[in-house]
């Protein structure tokens, strides 16, 4: 990945103390370590209480080296078959382009260190605030992808990691051993490109549910390839996935600025695994530090806040979600368990209860028969 340098203009030294007591302030937390596994199997109930307390937790080292290689080579691959330029069909080598004739969306495009959705009516207008722009290099691209949806069936190493034993225990203890899928997605924040994601909480669905609490629209893993700094990473308002919808402008304009003082970043080496409360409220700002970050972002849900339940419609068509729908989504997780085993046969791989008496091979068959199948994401 190319590096850029560039910085916050006017706003650099503001930025720099920023980022510094937000760092500060994160690790006071207590919110990160090993997944820890009680003598009975069960996910420690300290990890469950300090999620639930912070909104947001770091499982450090658990990716190994080996996948964290896969996962590097996958991505090369993936980059090496973008489009050329937005909206064209083939690679910069004159290739099908990645996503090229697929349904599905796959692809998002910024300006470098843009901020496409802030302050706009896009995804249901949940990014009110406009995040604060820097000037990129003047040799920098007119636009670069930042996002890839769907991306299971664009990186065997991604779909490992979805299938990761002690991820599918943490889901389970979250969400319950019925838990269903969310989406999945790569996050590509490369130095002096990344584009910002102005502050938003994910939910849509259930904030004026009479059963609504702080569990209610799932959470997301992000699994970091490169680590993640408070310069290139997300932040977290903690708690604020227990006190409902958030009126974010107002929360910008009392604090007089889009920095949020109560924010803090989720820091992570490589290989380290946060999960992220979805009704959190959350953002990050334009990468102008020399550091990559390359998310492996995947979600999942509480079956009951899914199933018979309208989607909110803005990841795919808007649909009721029946049981039908629900298992062929869910199928994704069977591929991923298999594919996992044959890549890590020592490990012992996690049954998912839905799928019990049931056979979910990871082969060729398999492979075409995902094409698009995040047209089917479970988007609440």
């Amino acid at each position: 990945m190319n590096t850029l340098t560039v910085d916050y203009g006017t706003e650099e030294a503001a930025m720099r103390a920023y980022l510094h007591e937000g760092e500060q302030r994160a690790f006071s937390l207590g919110n990160r370590g090993p997944i820890r596994f009680t003598a009975d199997g069960a996910v420690h109930p300290d990890i469950l209480d300090a999620y639930w307390r912070c909104g947001f937790y770091v499982f450090e080292g658990v990716l190994g080296a080996d996948e964290l290689a896969d996962i590097e080579a996958d991505l090369h691959a993936i980059l090496d078959r973008l489009p050329a330029e937005k909206g064209a069909v083939l690679d910069a080598k004159g290739r099908p382009a990645l996503g090229a004739g697929q349904k599905a969306p796959t692809l998002f495009w910024s300006k470098p260190l843009g901020d496409p959705f802030g302050g706009t009516d896009l995804a249901g207008g949940r990014h009110p605030v406009k995040m604060f722009e820097p000037k990129a290099a003047a040799d920098a691209p007119k636009e670069v992808v930042y996002l890839i949806l769907g991306s299971l069936q664009f990186s065997e190493a991604a779909l490992r990691v979805y299938g990761h034993p002690a991820l599918l225990a943490v889901a389970a203890a979250v969400n319950g051993e019925d838990f269903v899928p969310f989406n999945e997605a790569l996050f590509i924040k490369e130095p002096g490109l990344g584009a910002s994601v102005a502050w938003h909480q994910d939910g849509l669905t259930h904030w004026n549910s009479p059963n609504w609490d702080q569990g209610s629209h799932g959470f997301n893993f992000m699994a970091q390839l490169y680590g993640c700094t408070p310069a290139n990473g997300v932040w977290v308002v903690p708690g604020s996935h227990k006190t409902g919808k958030a009126d974010i402008r107002a929360m910008a304009a009392a604090a007089g600025t889009e920095r949020l003082p109560d924010a803090v970043p989720i820091v992570c080496k490589p290989g380290d695994v946060a999960i992220t409360n979805r009704q959190a409220v959350h953002g990050s700002f334009a990468n102008t530090s020399p550091d990559s970050r390359v998310t492996v972002n995947f979600g999942f849900h509480r079956r009951r806040s899914v199933l018979g339940v309208t989607g909110s419609g803005l990841h795919n068509g808007p649909s009721t979600y029946d049981a039908p729908r629900i298992a062929e989504r869910a199928r994704l997780i069977g591929y991923a368990i298999d594919a996992r085993a044959r890549r890590f046969p020592e490990e012992t791989s996690y049954v998912y209860a839905p799928h019990e008496g049931e056979t979910h091979r990871w082969d060729a068959d398999a492979k075409a028969g995902i094409r698009d199948y995040n047209l089917l994401d479970l988007s609440i």
